[in-house]
């Protein structure tokens, strides 16, 4: 899968700038820190995920009684 396919399409999306920012100017330790904000989206990315379905399940068992 090419990048370019699962990147949002608006040109002016953080994530677009985020993935095309050329690495090597950064140190290592900026870029452990870089690592550590990623990971930190990620979780509460998956949380909000999590939450959204937990909320759709619990909408569609109410409805279904």
């Amino acid at each position: 899968m090419e990048l370019d396919d699962i990147l949002p399409k608006r040109t002016d999306d953080p994530l677009v700038a985020l993935v095309r920012q050329d690495l090597d100017p950064f140190s290592n330790d900026e870029l452990a820190a870089r690592i550590a904000a990623l990971e930190a989206e990620i979780a509460r990315t998956r949380a909000r995920m999590e939450r959204a379905v937990n909320h759709r399940s619990s909408a569609e068992a109410l409805f279904k009684r």
